[in-house]
């Protein structure tokens, strides 16, 4: 679910549907509607087997101590199916809301990680003060929480390798899987750890019954993230992908509003970093990006649609051999 979602309790029937149809994880993001700890413990009280995540929990928003004892209260409550995905955030969020400055996050994300990483695994929180005695948490998990990184920037992937479980990127290239690859394997040369970094690739849903509704829902993703989300993404999409021709044909076919439009000189651009197509098409469109290199892909479900629809479109996405 995005951080724009505000229906609380649609969220957590999404969920309880989203385990019957054999999906292996649900995540909630934390922006400025619901508290997702919060939300993650509901819906952990109504599933049994499927997997919660915080996709993803800003590392500014809560101390590493909060974050940690969060997590490890999560895994309790869900019986060990909690994994803990952290990110950066951006500016808008955190000094809109938090009220903080948004300055050095990846200074931010290695501390947090370090320090949460530490305290779910019973150490001391690591502190380089004097006269300070560091503490651990009372009651840490009694099953490991696995740490994925939201990460974009080239020293933030690194950062996932070395630090990280897993590596979840969000609007990135499909056909750019393998550069990120490579940016783990860097920093994964730097970690104590031997184990590889996975990568869980988070793609926007945007599929329907009919092939110019998906395209409206593509559109209206790349909107939003190109035009409220900060500058990250449209430099991201731009510069480091190449979609500076794509971008402008995007922004062009949309500068009078109305019902989003994809104009076909950016459907490229919603191919690589979009689930989009129709219901019949969505298996097949789920299925290229782990051919293409990603060992799991969240689908985020799309703002601004009836909760039957987002159900519907559950149902067409659903892992094979789902009931």
């Amino acid at each position: 679910m995005t951080p724009f979602q505000t229906d609380a309790e649609a969220t957590i029937r999404l969920a309880v549907g989203a385990e019957k149809l054999g999906y292996a994880r649900f995540g909630t993001a934390e922006g400025w509607t619901h508290d997702a700890v919060v939300l993650l413990a509901q819906i952990a009280g109504m599933t049994s087997r499927i997997g919660l995540g915080t996709g993803v929990l800003p590392v500014w928003s809560r101390t590493p101590a909060a974050i940690a004892m969060a997590a490890a209260s999560l895994q309790r409550a869900s019986g060990g199916r909690f994994a803990l995905g952290l990110g950066a955030s951006s500016p808008p969020l955190v000094e809109g809301l938090h009220g903080l400055v948004w300055e050095q996050p990846l200074d931010r994300l290695r501390t947090t990680l370090v320090a949460v990483r530490a305290l779910l695994e019973g150490a001391r929180l690591p502190l380089d003060r004097e006269h300070v005695r560091a503490l651990r948490l009372g009651a840490p998990p009694e099953q490991p929480v696995p740490i994925l990184l939201a990460a974009l920037a080239p020293a933030s992937v690194r950062l996932a390798g070395e630090l990280a479980d897993h590596w979840l990127p969000f609007l990135w290239a499909r056909s750019r899987l393998a550069d990120g690859r490579a940016l783990l394997a860097e920093g994964e040369s730097r970690s104590e750890e031997s184990t590889a970094t996975g990568v869980t690739a988070s793609v926007p849903l945007a599929i329907a019954e009919e092939a110019q509704t998906a395209r409206v829902i593509a559109a209206g993703w790349l909107l939003a993230y190109l035009t409220r989300m900060g500058p990250l993404y449209p430099r991201m999409l731009r510069d480091h992908f190449g979609f500076a021709r794509e971008v402008d044909a995007l922004l062009d076919a949309n500068a009078n509003g109305g019902l989003p439009r994809l104009p076909a000189a950016a459907e490229r651009l919603a191919q690589e970093v979009t689930v989009m197509g129709t219901y019949d098409e969505a298996p097949a469109a789920v299925r290229l990006w782990l051919e293409t290199g990603a060992d799991a892909i969240d689908l985020v479900l799309p703002l601004g649609f009836q909760e039957e629809q987002l159900q519907e479109m559950l149902r067409a996405a659903a892992p094979a051999g789902a009931s």
